[in-house]
C-alpha cells in the first residue's frame, strides 16, 4: 500500500521530522505495558498526542467523509541498534483511494532483541495494547458516524497488521504467523493483515524504526 503524499493529512510523509520527543519505556518484556494516560502519539506535525487525541483526530477525518469506507488498522515494526531495540507501532485511519490520517507511538526496550519470535511477538502485544483501548467506545464512536450512511456504502473495517508473512522461502516470520494471527482474533475486533496486506506494520511503522532513537533514560 503506498500512501499519495498530496491526499494524506497532516501524518508522516517527508523526512523532516525531527524525533524531537522520543518516548522511551525502560522494560524487560515480562514488564506491564504502559497505561493509557502514559501512551504518547506523534507524527511530522504533531507531538504527545494522548489517547484520547487520536481518537478526537480520526473521528474528525471519518466526519469530512462519513459515506466512505474506512480501514483503521493499527501495526508495530522493530529495529535492533547497538544495546536497545526499537518498536514503532502505528494508527492509520484510511479512507481507500481517498487519503489517510496517521499518527504513531515509540517504545525503546534497552536491550537487543535478536530473537524472531520474540521480536515478533513484542511487536504484535504493543500492537494489541493500543488496539485493546479503541476497542469498544472509541471504535463505537466511529461506527456512530457512519451509521446513518449504510446505505451509501459507508462501512468501518478494523485490523492489526502483522508484519510477517506465510511465505518460508521470503519470509522467515512464517514459522509463528499463525500464533500471532490467532492472538490477534481472539480479540474479537480486529482481523489480522499478514504480508503482503499489512501495509501499516511493514510500511508505515517500518519507515519510523530505521533511525536511531536519541534515548531518554
Amino acid at each position: 500500500m503506498r500512501f499519495e503524499r498530496s491526499k494524506i493529512q497532516p501524518a508522516d510523509t517527508n523526512e523532516r521530522m525531527e524525533e524531537s520527543i522520543v518516548q522511551v519505556t525502560t522494560m524487560t518484556i515480562n514488564e506491564r505495558f504502559s497505561k493509557q494516560e502514559e501512551m504518547r502519539f506523534q507524527n511530522v506535525t504533531e507531538s504527545r498526542l494522548s489517547f484520547d487525541d487520536v481518537l478526537q483526530r480520526i473521528l474528525r477525518f471519518i466526519s469530512q467523509d462519513p459515506e466512505s469506507l474506512y480501514h483503521f488498522v493499527i501495526g508495530s515494526d522493530s529495529q535492533v541498534y547497538r544495546g536497545y531495540t526499537k518498536f514503532v507501532t502505528g494508527i492509520v485511519i484510511h479512507r481507500p483511494g481517498k487519503g489517510a490520517w496517521a499518527c504513531y507511538r515509540q517504545v525503546i526496550v534497552p536491550r537487543e532483541l535478536t530473537s524472531l519470535k520474540e521480536k515478533l511477538s513484542m511487536e504484535t502485544s504493543l500492537s494489541q495494547e493500543v488496539a485493546a483501548y479503541f476497542a469498544g467506545d472509541a471504535v463505537h464512536q466511529m461506527e456512530e458516524l457512519l451509521l446513518p450512511h449504510v446505505y451509501q456504502g459507508a462501512e468501518l473495517q478494523s485490523f492489526i497488521d502483522i508484519d510477517a508473512g506465510t511465505k518460508p522461502v521470503i519470509n522467515k516470520t512464517s514459522l509463528y504467523v499463525q500464533e500471532m494471527v490467532e492472538r490477534v482474533e481472539a480479540m474479537g475486533i480486529y482481523r489480522a493483515r499478514v504480508k503482503p496486506d499489512s501495509y501499516v506494520a511493514s510500511a508505515y511503522a517500518n519507515r519510523y524504526t530505521k533511525k536511531p532513537s536519541r534515548k531518554v533514560m
